[in-house]
């Protein structure tokens, strides 16, 4: 019906021949607007929790040249009435998606965003499923280009929400931003439970050989259990060193 409505209303409408999902589907918008060399792309949910009214505000710091990445952000706006499940997972992911970018956001999930010419053509990636909100933070940060916020308003109370479960949906973003983390900072992702790991097992492994000791009984539980605990601290810590390595190669290979 959307389409429907917006070929009335003069819009050209990319049609697909099935779901390839959210990110596909806004990449190959995006396709579009690079052959038109549109000057400003605006992203948009469709299921009526945003204003279009707010548009103009939300492209006038790109056309002032002030940021190539503008996202509407709810949590700007106190009259926002936000509830508390959605803020507080919203809060988890940004936080995420700060430890996989370079860029702190108050609002990383926003589907209401402006993206100059320069960063679209920056955006040279393929995100999946419905991690583009946060990939598009995380890699066009790390190409120094300009993010700004404004305040928007939003709307809950609405006929369409979104398709999906919540919880559900925050987890395949938190699952994408895990899966950017890693890549991007494999010693925090591996090399911190490694050596959180590696020490518990070793903590044990004394406290095994403390009760040996003193009782002269040997505790096979307890000593199976530091076993495995030093063997999966040694291997995460051995998987960041790895992929750190790999990650320094491919930073050299692309200066």
């Amino acid at each position: 019906m959307t389409s429907v409505i917006a070929g009335y209303a003069g819009a050209e409408v990319i049609k697909l021949s099935k779901n390839h999902g959210k990110s596909y589907a806004v990449m190959r918008g995006f396709d579009r607007a690079r052959q038109l060399n549109a000057e400003v792309v605006v992203m948009l949910d469709g299921d009526g929790q945003h204003d279009p009214e707010e548009i103009p505000s939300l492209v006038t710091p790109i056309l002032k040249g002030e940021a190539d990445l503008v996202i509407g952000s709810r949590f700007l706006n106190d009259d926002n009435k936000i509830p508390l499940y959605r803020s507080i997972g919203q809060k988890t992911l940004d936080r995420f998606t700060k430890m996989a970018s370079s860029c702190q956001v108050t609002d990383s999930q926003s589907g209401f965003r402006a993206i100059s010419a320069k960063a679209l053509d920056n955006f040279d990636i393929e995100p999946t499923g419905y991690g583009i909100e946060s990939a598009m933070i995380s890699h066009l940060s790390d190409k120094g280009i300009k993010i700004a916020e404004v305040a928007i308003s939003v709307e809950y109370d609405v006929p369409n929400m979104h398709k999906k479960n919540f919880f559900t949906h925050g987890m395949t973003i938190l699952s994408n931003l895990v899966g950017i983390i890693g890549y991007r900072r494999p010693l925090i992702t591996f090399g911190i439970p490694g050596l959180v790991i590696l020490g518990l097992g070793t903590f044990l492994a004394f406290w095994a050989l403390q009760q040996y000791s003193t009782y002269h009984f040997f505790p096979y539980s307890l000593t199976l259990v530091s076993g495995v605990l030093l063997q999966i601290g040694l291997m995460l810590i051995t998987i960041a060193l790895i992929l750190n390595s790999i990650v320094q190669m491919v930073h050299r290979g692309q200066r």
